[in-house]
Parts: structure tokens; C-alpha cells; sequence
């Protein structure tokens, strides 16, 4: 936790620089920039935000004083006013875990999720503890859409309320993404999620990032996954999931409440990279990855650094 960034408005841009970009796409004049050769797009991502509305209290315990919504949206706000091509996207756990959910049940999570603008979300086990008829009570106030590629909802209440994948478009750039979840058996309650059928991970995987990129044309590809980032045992990881797939780009990743100083770069199946992401749980960070795309050439390079949010964050 030492090592994250402490932001505030004179140092909360520190996440890799445009000189760094120019300098490893072996650009000869910064010109490449102006002229608009190079797009920059910054993921945003947070994971396992259970219901912390409110920061952590000072209680002297190990968070007390960390995350908050307030903190979360002024740093949102911040970023966009200084970035043309941002997308925002949560990993899962978005309930439980505080008297806010156990009180309005996830109306008021959705709803500050809406107010921050989330491009999409995908599920986590813990958005399945009202059951589904409680997750599809609060759709309505989320204004953005839930991606799962691999719960089939086709027999339940919830069969139109979930996309498999979405393109999104910036300054000419396609981003494909689709979601990925964990194994609801023993995990969650039967009768929570009644019907739902559940696909391999990795099959699935595959056969989405594959149509993204290859059908779709996809300049980016990104899994939303609460997989979880590794396991000592042979359960399905963000690691193993990252190992044994092509064509994933980017895993933002949840459910282990893994906080990663730095995105880890994994050899995919074909020998590719895969990078893999994930910032602990409670909103206590958000996620940043830039990326730098060459236009016509294809060529990419990515930067990224954690903040930490926190009374240190002036709004």
C-alpha cells in the first residue's frame, strides 16, 4: 500500500508521459502527436467495491480514511477535464458489504455508479446475494450496461438484461469488451441464482476475444473478469485465464481483492501479452492504464500507476 500514488491536483497526471510514449514507439518528433499519428486512451477501473459509500472511518484500523464515492467521482472528474478518450469499467462486487446495500438493497450503488459515468460493469459473485429478481430490481438505475459472456440467463428473469461483449468507439479506436465469471455453485447460494448456466471461462474467453479482434476488427481487447488474480490450487484465475487464451489485451480483474502496485504482463498462448490489472476492493484505488496507439501501424505501448484515494486527495 506504501508504494501506491498519494494524488492531489498538482501530481495526480504522474502516469507515464508523453515524451515516455514518443520515446518507445520510436517516434522522431513529438510533432507525431500534434499532428494526431498517436491517440492516447486511458482505462479507468475499480473492483469489489462492496457498498463502500462512504471512506472507511478512522477507527485506526489498516483503511481507515481510504476510498469514499465523493473522493472517487471528483478524481473521475478531474481525469476527464484532462483526457479526451477515457473509458471507466468495474469488474464486479459492486454490493454487499455495508448498511447501504443491506438498507436500499443497490438502488443507491447503481445510481452513483450512473452519476460517474461507468462505461459498463461486469458481475461478481456478491451481486447475486438478493438473489437475481434483487439484481434486476436495480437495473433500472444503472445507466450503463452489465457484461457477462459466460452466465447464460436465458431461463431466468434476467434473460435481456446482459450483453455478452460491447464495442466501444474513441477518436477512431475500437474497443471490444466482454465479461467473465466465476463459478456461482458453492459459491453462492443455489436459489440465488436459480437457472443461470455457466460456460467454461477459457472456452469462452476465446471465442469472444477472437471475434473481437479478428471479426469485429478490435484495436483493444478487454476482459472484465472475477475470476480472481491466482489461486495456489488449479482453479480458474486471471493468470491461468491469461495463459491459456489470444487475443485478451487487457483482464481488469476482481473477486481476490488483489492490490497490484503495477499491471503484470503475462505470454499468452500464442506467445503474445496479456496484461492483467486489479486494485484491491472498497474503492480504496482506481485503476489507470494509458495506452498510445500508432495510427496505421498498429503499434501500442502501455503505462500505468494505481491512486490511492484518500484525505490526501484535495477535491
Amino acid at each position: 500500500m506504501e508504494e501506491l500514488l498519494r494524488i492531489n491536483r498538482r501530481n495526480f497526471l504522474k502516469t507515464g508521459g508523453i515524451a515516455a510514449a514518443a520515446t518507445a514507439l520510436n517516434l522522431t518528433s513529438m510533432g507525431s502527436f500534434a499532428a494526431g499519428d498517436v491517440v492516447k486512451l486511458t482505462i479507468l477501473h475499480t473492483n469489489d467495491v462492496h457498498s463502500r459509500i462512504e471512506p472507511f472511518p478512522m477507527d485506526g484500523s489498516r483503511n481507515q480514511g481510504l476510498g469514499g464515492a465523493a473522493r472517487r467521482a471528483a478524481l473521475l472528474k478531474q481525469i476527464r477535464g484532462a483526457e479526451r478518450n477515457v473509458l471507466l469499467f468495474d469488474a464486479g462486487d459492486i454490493f454487499q458489504g455495508t448498511p447501504y446495500f443491506n438498507k436500499y438493497g443497490g438502488e443507491l450503488e447503481m445510481k452513483l455508479m450512473t452519476a460517474m459515468k461507468y462505461d459498463a460493469a461486469t458481475l461478481g459473485n456478491h451481486d447475486f446475494d438478493n438473489g437475481l429478481e434483487g439484481f434486476y430490481k436495480q437495473l433500472p438505475h444503472a445507466d450503463f450496461p452489465i457484461i457477462c459472456s459466460n452466465y447464460d440467463f436465458k431461463d431466468t428473469i434476467m434473460h435481456a438484461s446482459t450483453k455478452p461483449y460491447q464495442i466501444f468507439n474513441k477518436a477512431g479506436l475500437k474497443i471490444g469488451v466482454f465479461g467473465i465469471g466465476i463459478e456461482l455453485h458453492g459459491l453462492v447460494a443455489d436459489a440465488n441464482y436459480g437457472n443461470t448456466q455457466y460456460a467454461d471461462p477459457i472456452v469462452t474467453a476465446n471465442k469472444f476475444a477472437t471475434s473481437l479482434k479478428h471479426d469485429h476488427r478490435c484495436d483493444l481487447v478487454i476482459c472484465l473478469s472475477h475470476l480472481g488474480y491466482k489461486y495456489e490450487h488449479n482453479k480458474v484465475s486471471d493468470r491461468v485465464l491469461a495463459k491459456n487464451t489470444c487475443n485478451i489485451d487487457l483482464i481488469i480483474g476482481g473477486h481476490t481483492h488483489t492490490f497490484m502496485d503495477k499491471p503484470e504482463d503475462i505470454v499468452n498462448l500464442t506467445g503474445g501479452i496479456t496484461t492483467i490489472n486489479q486494485v484491491g476492493f472498497a474503492g480504496i484505488n482506481l485503476g489507470r492504464i494509458d495506452y498510445y496507439f500508432e495510427r496505421y501501424k498498429g503499434k501500442r505501448i502501455q503505462t500505468a500507476s494505481p491512486y490511492l484515494i484518500s484525505d490526501a486527495l484535495e477535491v
